[in-house]
């Protein structure tokens, strides 16, 4: 496959084609940024609006969970094509049509009246989180190999259109009613369409060659390091994306607090999980992609250690007669912690990606297709065994206690492929073997 090149034409000034590709890339990443921030506020629209939803159809914990996340099974789904087509069409037409389509169902959501309605028309609404496999090939490719990590980081804080929602949403619920959420979400997204299309770019060097063979963009589904990627990726942005839609009703059920402030609290996982994404990216272009993620993972064994642990009363016997004790977290305590394993995801997100960027350059659509995919795929599993768990032992905290071990089974590939292997230096390019 040829390789991918935004080097300036022979033909024109260096230094001001430098400044043209310049000046286009940042308009490209700004852009895109936004209309992913506006996708992932729609894609995480029942968060918030499940809340009254459950109420008002009578569902339990499992029927929740799958209300929430059915958006998330086409946002998954959806997006390896939609990495292949943005391989072979540019970002640029992919990303508007695919906004354009989400606007009728998002606000044909407000005249839905029973739980297939909303089971049905949320597929539909899901296709808004296939965008990340969209804009993520499409700004990488208007940067450098040493400002990916950033471009990429910068993109993906979009994910923080989750913390918008659960500012947003609540406000319209409590102004308005639940139904006028996805009538304003659907205006601002049609809105987004027209900001995208006038303020992107599109160059015919960031797409694959024509006569390249969708089984040669495929066969990345076989190479065992793209597996271990997509586990990675299955707790960090999958964990994220379940807990951004648990979390509301989580502080609700748990703590006893109201919708409003439940999302706000909520938000302190949710915003720091998108906006730091960055942060997260400046650090792996300087660190490198395996350091920034095996810190990821421990900081993650730790939170969700903490966090499994389910509020405990227990009586002991003593010399003076029986005394109890009781052991959990507060909501203050709860808080901090989710705040901590919302900054630990978001840079393993974006060191995630670069690993990506560093090893796929020519692939990166379809690649990221596939990791995307899984890390959705996570998101829209991993609430509804939330609602089982919740359902079959009572105990909120099983939630993290399934992720920790996830958790678990990252730390331990990495362990085996990448902390146990030791570099020799060749001539062009580091070897590694295994150490003795």
């Amino acid at each position: 496959m040829a390789a991918v090149t935004t080097s300036p034409s022979p033909n024109v000034p260096s230094r001001s084609s430098s400044a043209t590709t310049s000046s286009k890339a940042w308009s490209v990443l700004i852009v895109s940024t936004l209309a992913f921030t506006v996708c992932f506020m729609v894609w995480m629209m029942f968060g918030v609006i499940g809340i009254p939803l459950k109420k008002q159809l009578g569902l339990n914990a499992t029927e929740f969970g799958l209300l929430t996340a059915t958006p998330v099974l086409t946002g998954s789904l959806i997006r390896v094509p939609l990495g292949i087509w943005t391989d072979r069409y540019g970002g640029r037409i992919v990303m508007t049509v695919l906004m354009a389509i989400t606007v009728p169902p998002i606000f044909l959501m407000s005249y839905a009246t029973a739980y297939w309605h909303f089971l049905v028309i949320g597929l539909f609404v899901g296709l808004a989180g296939g965008s990340f496999s969209v804009g993520t090939p499409y700004v990488a490719r208007w940067f450098p190999k040493e400002k990916k990590g950033m471009a990429m980081g910068v993109y993906g804080a979009g994910n923080s259109g989750s913390a918008v929602n659960k500012f947003v949403a609540p406000a319209i619920i409590a102004a308005l009613g639940w139904a006028a959420v996805p009538q304003v979400y659907a205006a601002i997204m049609a809105l987004t369409v027209v900001v995208f299309w006038f303020f992107s770019h599109h160059d015919p060097k960031h797409v694959v060659p024509s006569d390249t063979k969708l089984s040669d963009q495929l066969k990345l589904l076989k190479d065992p390091a793209v597996l271990k990627y997509c586990q990675y990726y299955s707790i960090v942005f999958g964990g994220y994306v379940a807990l951004a839609l648990w979390m509301v009703q989580y502080y609700v059920g748990e703590f006893g607090l109201s919708i409003t402030t439940a999302a706000l609290l909520a938000a302190c996982f949710s915003l720091p999980g998108g906006v730091l994404r960055a942060v997260g990216g400046v650090l792996s272009d300087k660190y490198g992609a395996h350091k920034v993620t095996w810190w990821v993972m421990w900081v993650s064994w730790i939170c969700l250690f903490l966090l499994s642990y389910p509020q405990t009363q227990f009586t002991v016997l003593t010399v003076n007669g029986p005394k109890t004790f009781e052991i959990g977290l507060n909501v203050v305590w709860f808080t901090v912690l989710m705040a901590v394993l919302g900054v630990a995801w978001a840079f393993g997100k974006a060191s995630v990606f670069k690993y990506l960027g560093d090893e796929y350059p020519n692939n990166i659509g379809a690649v990221s297709g596939i990791v995307g995919l899984a890390g959705g795929l996570g998101g829209f599993v991993l609430p509804i065994l939330f609602g089982v768990l919740m359902d079959l032992t009572g105990i909120r905290s099983s939630a993290f206690m399934l992720m920790y071990g996830v958790v678990w089974v990252s730390l331990i590939w990495m362990y085996w492929t990448e902390v146990r292997r030791t570099p020799v230096m060749g001539r062009d390019a580091p070897v590694f073997k295994l150490a003795d």
